[in-house]
């Protein structure tokens, strides 16, 4: 085995052994929100890192989740045919949206996922008789997965930990499969791409519905956490954390949106119990890493690493004794 597969063998092993390293309930459930946004930010990352394109409306893929998930509970639909229809029907709207979306490049399409995801968060608050608006929706109780219960903490983690791993390493074929280089292709030189003979709108777009995909399943983690939906779970705030997230970490990198999920959530969720003004905290966090990591903590980590090993290879320069006469 070559150093990653033992750095994975062992990263999987601690991530399964948190419930019974850390028996407070409360830091388990922390867990479990950090592999729920990990994967949101994850998702997003697909078009920031390697798509180039910035959106600030994918949140709007986990409300949509989110709510139908409900709904369909509510109208007494059975757990299995709620999750797939709600994940259908939110991927449906992320094809959708992706169509109107790259109708521009650039700040429009930033522009336009903006709008979009304000539209879907306008519909979540001001439909009260459909979404309850402000005061939300409630999903009754959570899924018992093939008969497991998942109703505490360590039993929840470990079936997000078992959806995550699924999704990352989905994630990870793509990115490292044909239409991954196709796809950082048309991110770096869209019009070579074109002139070979590459779609480029069309691999864009299908980017855009796979990221809403995992977004949607990222959803559906959400509302089996919390069970309860509102609008400000899909508002603008939501999206622009999820943003961060990936920015922080490394947007050109895999692990770097879950680096960066795990810090934005313990600041939101802890730091914010001793610190009354976290949100400062969390943007002098942002603004040291952009200007001594302007890449993102993991590859500037990374670059770190690597020139701390070449100057260890590097030989000492010769000196000269102090009896040897100079030229």
């Amino acid at each position: 085995m070559n150093r990653k597969s033992i750095a994975v063998a062992i990263g999987a092993t601690a991530c399964a052994a948190v419930p019974w390293i850390i028996t407070n309930d409360y830091f388990v459930n922390l867990a479990s929100q950090i592999l729920i946004y990990a994967l949101l930010a994850l998702s997003l990352n697909l078009l920031l890192g390697y798509g180039g394109m910035v959106s600030l409306g994918h949140a709007a893929f986990l409300g949509l989740t989110g709510y139908s998930t409900i709904l369909l509970v509510l109208a007494g639909h059975d757990q299995l045919t709620t999750a797939i229809l709600s994940v259908v029907f939110s991927t449906a709207c992320g094809a959708l949206f992706g169509v109107l979306a790259l109708r521009a490049s650039g700040i429009g399409f930033l522009m336009i996922t903006l709008a979009l995801g304000q539209i879907v968060w306008g519909i979540a608050y001001r439909a009260n008789e459909l979404t309850g608006g402000d005061n939300g929706l409630t999903l009754p109780a959570r899924p018992v997965p093939f008969g497991i219960d998942i109703n505490s903490a360590s039993n929840f983690y470990h079936f997000t930990l078992i959806v995550f791993a699924i999704a990352l390493f989905c994630i990870w074929r793509m990115t490292r499969s044909p239409f991954g280089a196709a796809l950082c292709g048309t991110r770096d030189q869209p019009r070579r791409m074109s002139m070979l003979g590459h779609n480029v709108w069309m691999i864009q777009w299908l980017t855009f519905v796979i990221a809403s995909f995992w977004g949607s399943i990222s959803g559906l983690l959400y509302i089996y956490y919390n069970l309860f939906m509102s609008p400000h779970a899909i508002s603008l705030q939501q999206s622009a954390e999820a943003l961060l997230m990936a920015i922080l970490g490394g947007a050109t990198t895999l692990s770097g949106p879950i680096v960066g999920a795990v810090i934005i959530t313990i600041v939101k969720n802890v730091v914010s119990t001793y610190i009354e003004r976290w949100n400062i905290l969390l943007g002098l966090i942002f603004v040291i890493v952009i200007m001594f990591m302007p890449n993102g903590l993991v590859p500037g980590c990374r670059q770190l690493w690597q020139s701390i090993q070449s100057r260890r290879k590097a030989p000492a320069p010769e000196t000269k004794s102090a009896s040897e006469p100079a030229p």
